[in-house]
């Protein structure tokens, strides 16, 4: 671990002198002299006093540098049978016209916008658009319910939103625009605007006097120039999926953001300028932000924005034929993405008929990242499959290989090591570190590094208890696991999925990763449930790969089997049913709390962000049995 090692240890001992040599990599209005403010510590700021714009950074230095001709974004939708490429000089066009029919409408620095768009480009042009004039967006995710944007808009206070008249999907239209006036109804909050992109698929009526089309708002706009702010301003908020009561927004600033994301691309994803890097996620999550708008474009490579499904659009190749139509380099998805991909196409088939060769790496992130999927991608694919591990608070990754830094081995059931800049420990309930091999609370040592969350959006108070209190001077993650004796880290789920059986305290996660080791297993879930007499006990849910053969009943004894050999007797784990499918999140988390709520019946509130409610239907009867 020479270099990795050599960075890594730098970025605790000088963290000030490791950041500022990576501001380097940023323009700058008003370039960094002080590199840290800790004057109201636990609230710590990177970058004060320095001036710069983050479009400006992602667009602008680019084409002023002579490579306007470069393809920037590339959108690929097979819902709608469309491609289209942007130069670096069409998009920085588009989004200064964009950003001059914003201002036109009010818009100005330290405002807020909504964003509430399908996976299109005008998705990622509004939100350049937004930092152009040092505004502030914030993405909802396109067809979240409309109680839940109520909420955000009442949160943000949006000057403008900017909403799509509908969604593309392989089977339906989704339509966007009555949920979007269904949540202006509930809200107290009415922004003075809303800009509508009128879809072919289905056009919306326009309420006169608030809403305009996108092509009305930006007819007779000037082009507006890039706005300085202050490296400490807030570049966008970006709600957290689940929440109850009032949003929790987490807040990304300017400088450190652009900052550790231009470093992230070279020194982790060994992605440079024109490379071709594509993230398979939604613009609505903060993959979406960082790794297919911000990060690419800042480093003058080339991302890819996919309308799609990694199965369905038209089948389990899309995420293939992507690849060898576009000569994607780095390509960045979740877990549960090749889970669905290996479930239709559990020998890989469909890989056979497209040319990969460009393809370099495969990231992994999202949720825990199994064995079985880790080892299936790196046989069928060829590369390196990379997991890392991160959360929308901290905007980039936490744990992983950095394959710029050093080729370090990947090992199944890790994300790898600490990410430099992140003092990551594993401690017991004191706060002590535990012994390597021991589980335990992972927390990261303060200050965080630039681009993590500095605060939460009006609220530094909740942001101290929620996340900086549960041991002073670090960051709770929420998540439980250990390191090895190299230094791996292991992330074994959240927390709260540890469950106690008989005064025996067991992973949920480790269990799951027994299950999916079965062949005829596509993806699995293990929660515990009550039990009145050893406090709780495990239970296990599976999906079956297509074409598995193997009946249910010698399925069961099979998975029993294994879990008894593999975790021990004490976990007592007896029951695993197979399903059809798991209730997910859209961004691919499994609804782990609600399904235990469910069957310990205690009311348990279903997130706003579930993928596809029937699935969890479907699964309620099996529930409280």
């Amino acid at each position: 671990m020479g270099d990795y090692r050599q960075a890594y240890d730098r970025s605790l001992r000088d963290p000030e002198g490791f950041w500022r040599e990576a501001a380097e990599a940023i323009d700058w209005d008003v370039p960094p002299g002080r590199i840290l403010d800790d004057s109201d510590a636990p609230l710590y700021r990177w970058f004060p006093g320095a001036r710069l714009n983050t479009c400006h950074n992602a667009l602008d230095r680019h084409v002023d540098a002579g490579h306007g001709d470069r393809p920037a974004l590339i959108h690929d939708s097979p819902v709608t049978g469309q491609q289209r490429t942007f130069t670096y000089a069409e998009l920085r066009d588009e989004v200064a016209l964009f950003a001059g029919a914003l201002r036109r409408l009010g818009v100005g620095p330290g405002d807020r916008v909504v964003i509430y768009l399908a996976m299109v480009p005008e998705a990622v042009i509004a939100m350049l658009a937004c930092a152009r004039l040092g505004a502030v967006h914030s993405v909802v995710f396109g067809g979240f319910g409309a109680p839940e944007l109520a909420a955000r808009i009442d949160d943000a206070r949006p000057v403008v939103i900017v909403a799509s008249s509908c969604g593309v999907e392989a089977s339906r239209v989704v339509p966007y625009k009555p949920l979007l006036d269904r949540a202006l109804g509930l809200a107290a909050h009415q922004p003075a605007h809303c800009v509508i992109l009128q879809r072919p698929q289905l056009v919306a009526s326009l309420e006169p006097g608030r809403d305009l089309s996108w092509s009305d708002a930006v007819a007779g706009a000037s082009p507006a120039e890039c706005v300085p702010v202050a490296a400490t301003d807030p570049l966008y908020i970006l709600y957290t999926s689940g929440t109850t009561g009032r949003p929790k927004g987490v807040v990304r600033d300017n400088g450190g953001h652009a900052v550790a994301l231009r470093w992230s691309m070279d020194a982790i994803y060994a992605a440079g300028p024109g490379d071709v890097f594509w993230a398979a996620s939604d613009v609505g999550w903060v993959v979406g932000h960082s790794y297919i708008v911000y990060a690419p474009l800042l480093t003058g490579a080339t991302t890819v924005l996919y309308e799609g499904k990694p199965v369905g659009t038209p089948d389990a190749g899309a995420f293939w034929r992507v690849i060898a139509e576009h000569r994607v380099n780095v390509m960045f998805t979740a877990p549960t993405a090749i889970r669905a991909v290996k479930k239709e196409d559990p020998t890989g088939k469909l890989i056979e008929g497209y040319d990969l060769s460009s393809l370099r790496l495969l990231f992994l992130a999202g949720e825990r990242l199994d064995p079985e999927t880790y080892t299936w991608a790196g046989e069928r694919l060829g590369v390196p499959v990379i997991d890392n591990w991160w959360q929308t608070e901290t905007g980039w990754p936490i744990a992983a290989s950095p394959r710029g830094l050093e080729d370090l081995p990947t090992r199944p059931g890790t994300p790898s090591v600490p990410v430099p800049g992140y003092r990551v420990r594993v401690v017991d309930p004191s706060g002590a570190d535990v012994p390597a091999g021991q589980d335990g609370a992972i927390v990261i040592g303060l200050p965080l590094p630039p681009g993590c969350l500095p605060t939460l959006w009006q609220d530094d108070e909740r942001y101290v208890r929620s996340y900086l209190s549960a041991f002073p001077g670090n960051y709770l993650t929420g998540d439980g696991g250990r390191f090895d004796a190299d230094g791996y880290l292991y992330v074994m789920g959240r927390t709260d999925d540890v469950i106690n059986v008989a005064g025996h305290r067991l992973s949920t996660g480790a269990m799951e990763e027994v299950l999916a080791a079965h062949p005829a297993v596509a993806e699995c879930a293990v929660i515990g449930v009550h039990d009145p007499l050893k406090g709780q006990s495990p239970r296990g849910f599976v999906v079956l790969k297509s074409g598995a053969t193997i009946t249910e009943d010698q399925l069961r004894t099979e998975l029993v089997a294994m879990v008894r050999d593999r975790i021990g007797p004490v976990a007592s784990f007896r029951r695993v049913d197979v399903v059809p499918g798991l209730p997910k999140t859209r961004s691919g988390k499994i609804l782990r709390r609600t399904m235990r709520g469910i069957a310990d019946g205690v009311p348990e509130p279903v997130p706003s962000t579930i993928e596809d409610p029937a699935v969890l239907d479907a699964l309620r009867p099996i529930l409280t049995t």
